[in-house]
């Protein structure tokens, strides 16, 4: 059997899913730097902050990607890890603060950006974007993978690895976006009930690396010292993300002050 993952390590070839992906985040990358640098020569201009935090999400999924890159021996399960926990959480979150949504509806011409504001307002979208639903496909996705014989399926087959990578992108982006993000979201919860949704996904992923240390459950057929290094990995790797997360989190949160009161006046 060859497994998908093998080609990612040890300065192995890459393979044509990897290939695309990089192509993908090259393309996002140099669209979002010409959107940005044309909002710039505006009067209100763009943040270079964002920009900077954008361009190295898309950095990092490259360098996820780079085989040569990989400190383990091809198909390593702790490379597996790690390369989860940077395409998964570090790079989603930089990619969101990075506000694309806000500078797509910068560019595009008025009527498609209403257009864009609609879809954010449907139905659909208040269903895809309550936390509730971004914490379930994200830790959902990580217990399908290492608890059910999933991942052997993911192993043997190129195009199912390619997907789960696109999950682990996708949902990052989306749990990020729910419980950070600079762009619009119009059925955003307030930051208490989010900081009660964030305590739950570093719960579930304290857990989920426990039990992959301990073995307990666990559907991933490769030796000890792998398993325990990728949950020491996901441990550590998912709380630090986790902190990044919630200092992007606090430092939008504008408590409501009290209305002030009227001063009584004597005789009145």
């Amino acid at each position: 059997m060859t497994y998908a993952h093998a080609g990612h390590a040890g300065g192995a070839v890459l393979d044509v899913a990897s290939v695309g992906a990089l192509t993908l985040a090259s393309t996002l990358a140099v669209t979002y730097a010409w959107a940005a640098l044309a909002r710039r020569r505006e009067p209100r201009g763009w943040s270079g902050r964002r920009a900077a935090s954008f361009l190295a999400g898309c950095l990092l999924l490259g360098v996820a990607l780079l085989p040569a890159l990989s400190p383990y021996p091809p198909g390593d399960f702790r490379w597996h890890m790690a390369q989860h926990l940077l395409i998964g959480m570090v790079a989603p979150l930089l990619l969101v603060l990075g506000a694309p949504v806000t500078l797509l509806l910068r560019t595009l011409p008025r009527h498609q950006g209403r257009a864009v504001g609609r879809v954010l307002r449907s139905r659909p979208a208040r269903l895809v974007a309550n936390p509730a639903t971004a914490l379930t496909l994200n830790v959902g996705g990580l217990a399908l993978l290492y608890f059910t014989p999933f991942y052997e399926v993911v192993e043997a087959h190129t195009a199912v690895h390619a997907l789960v990578h696109l999950h682990f992108v996708a949902a990052g982006y989306l749990f990020a976006w729910v419980i950070a993000g600079p762009d619009p979201a119009p059925h955003r919860p307030s930051v208490p009930v989010r900081l009660v949704v964030l305590g739950a996904a570093v719960a579930f992923h304290a857990l989920i690396s426990q039990l992959l240390y301990a073995g307990i459950g666990v559907q991933v057929p490769v030796g000890e010292a792998e398993r325990r290094g990728a949950g020491e990995l996901m441990y550590y790797g998912g709380d630090l993300a986790e902190l990044l997360l919630a200092l992007a989190l606090l430092s939008t949160w504008r408590p409501r002050r009290a209305p002030a009161r009227t001063p009584v006046v004597a005789g009145t």
